[in-house]
């Protein structure tokens, strides 16, 4: 089937909202592997070393970028959506190092508005990282009933960024 409609989405990460080719000189992209297999919940379960300070530097949002893509046999990769896991989020007041927080964000469609789905994060704090701003009043942690492919790693200072994750129940509030 040439025009087959199934999508192969993958992942990237980045620190520049757009990877045009002038920032991707500038700036490291992160890439998933395709999921063939997810059909409409892809999972990955990809991990990253991602060098924290890389997305603290010169950038109008700080955080990391998260763009989901398709990849089409003619016509190259479409994204579906975006969106920002602010550093604030990564590093914040409960954050200890060696700890995993489980994160999920509404991803965003093109222009910004609201898209369709969800992704989910799991992120583990590696080295001596201190706390850059107060969290935000609505954050919520998600604690998934099933966790997998998270494994122990002891080098570098950085955060390591599996996606997605599967989540289901939330933390109360206090």
């Amino acid at each position: 089937m040439l025009f087959s409609r199934r999508i192969r989405p993958f992942i990237t990460l980045t620190s520049a909202s757009n990877t045009t080719a002038t920032t991707r000189k500038h700036v490291k992209i992160y890439k998933t592997r395709m999921d063939d297999k997810g059909g409409v919940n892809p999972t990955w379960g990809d991990k990253f070393r991602l060098p924290f300070d890389q997305f603290l530097v010169n950038q109008r949002y700080q955080g990391v970028y998260l763009h989901l893509y398709t990849k089409h046999l003619l016509m190259g990769k479409t994204q579906l959506g975006w969106c920002l896991i602010p550093a604030t989020d990564i590093v914040n007041q409960f954050s200890q190092v060696g700890s995993t927080q489980f994160l999920s964000y509404r991803l965003r469609a093109r222009d910004g508005s609201r898209g369709n789905g969800i992704v989910n994060v799991a992120v583990r704090l590696e080295g001596s990282v201190g706390i850059l701003h107060p969290p935000r009043s609505n954050q919520r942690l998600l604690i998934p009933n099933n966790v997998t492919n998270l494994q122990e790693t002891h080098e570098s200072d950085g955060s390591v960024i599996g996606i997605p994750i599967k989540a289901e129940h939330f933390l109360p509030r206090k």
